[in-house]
């Protein structure tokens, strides 16, 4: 019977003829390894859209009924990310909230937004 090698260490497998790996420590690396690039992306991609939550929080600290309107400048200035959101939704009328998480805006006139938050529901 051929001996199976590890394809993280090279070393001889013993056990049961399915395993795969030597150790519990050559699987987690292999894994990270072949998963190092997705989980790179996606976890700067969950980075920016924390921080686009952030700055919108901000934006409405101080503001009781949770509405502010915000000027597109100081959007920039933060770092604000227009490209990242989580969601977006269509009024009856046709105006287009965009959210990241709870916290959303409305493009108002002339560089101008409204920034609110969404009551929590369950999804």
């Amino acid at each position: 019977m051929e001996q199976k090698l590890c394809p993280e260490c090279g070393e001889k497998i013993r056990g049961r003829s399915d395993k795969k790996f030597c150790s519990d420590a050559c699987r987690n690396v292999w894994n990270n390894k072949q998963n190092s690039d997705a989980t790179n992306y996606v976890r700067n991609i969950n980075n920016a859209l924390r921080k686009n939550r952030r700055i919108l929080g901000e934006f409405l600290d101080g503001h009781e009924d949770g509405k502010a309107r915000v000027s597109m400048k100081k959007f920039l200035s933060k770092g604000f990310q227009f490209d990242l959101l989580t969601s977006i939704y269509t009024t009856k009328t046709g105006s287009q909230y965009h959210f990241c998480y709870e916290y959303g805006y409305l493009k108002l006139e002339d560089d101008w937004y409204m920034v609110v938050k969404r009551e929590n529901k369950q999804v």
